[in-house]
């Protein structure tokens, strides 16, 4: 299951993509019913695995942050030689990484489902030094409200990998300001991953002038696979639908 997903888009749609990101430790899994609801719809979509992903939690420890920029952005810039214009969407981690796509490229419009920037765990900003220390810990994958669902995720999350991904939270934090495009911001409102800080920093910084904030009430962190999942994906579309409209 842990695979990319594609689709060419059909109807009217075809020619509007969305680049979808799945989050840290995790894989598409948690992302492909999002993913094939908007294939549905008519849209082109492109969701890749990112890098050190859907392996080993030790591949993990290898991976450079930049290797799972580089292939989200890989998915963005190949749906724009086919789309008229291109939006991006992504979970968590995923979600940072929509935003540094977002304030790189001229993306069309940001759905994000409890986007990370900041940590639940202190211990995260010494993971540079722990990282020598420790190689891992307990996952912090799987907080789904819903009975009986699991999004795949490694059982371990490497220490090297947390320092990676503090350096892409303060990188993109960075870069927030540059972001114009609308956006749309799913906020789960128990989240066992994901501090509210994150929301804060998002908002606080985003050069958007168009930001909706929308309460997901009934789910965790993994919210594309709980309750609120059908929630996420109409009112996602219908996001991308009015803002290509009033293009």
């Amino acid at each position: 299951m842990a695979q990319p997903f594609r689709s060419e888009g059909h109807g009217e749609l075809a020619r509007i993509g969305v680049a979808v990101c799945h989050g840290f430790t995790g894989s598409p899994v948690s992302m492909q019913d999002w993913s094939e609801d908007l294939a549905r719809a008519g849209f082109a979509v492109n969701m890749p695995l990112l890098a050190g992903h859907g392996t080993t939690w030790q591949e993990l420890a290898k991976t450079p942050w930049q290797h799972w920029y580089r292939d989200f952005e890989a998915a963005y810039l190949e749906l724009t030689q086919r789309c008229d214009a291109v939006f991006v969407a992504g979970m968590s981690m995923g979600g940072a990484l929509s935003l540094r796509v977002a304030a790189l490229h001229p993306v069309a419009g940001i759905a994000v489902v409890n986007p990370g920037l900041t940590f639940n765990d202190k211990r995260a900003k010494y993971s540079g030094l722990l990282k020598h220390v420790l190689k891992s810990v307990p996952a912090i994958g799987n907080d789904i409200k819903k009975p009986g669902v699991t999004e795949g995720a490694y059982d371990r999350t490497p220490i090297a990998a947390v320092h990676q991904l503090s350096q892409l939270f303060t990188d993109t934090i960075s870069l927030l300001p540059r972001i114009t495009a609308p956006a749309i911001v799913f906020r789960s409102s128990v989240d066992n991953v994901v501090p509210d800080s994150s929301i804060d920093v998002l908002m606080a910084n985003i050069g958007s002038r168009d930001v909706q904030l929308v309460p997901l009430n009934n789910s965790y962190h993994v919210a594309t696979m709980d309750n609120d999942a059908p929630q996420i994906f109409s009112q996602s579309a219908d996001f991308f639908r009015r803002t290509i409209n009033a293009i």
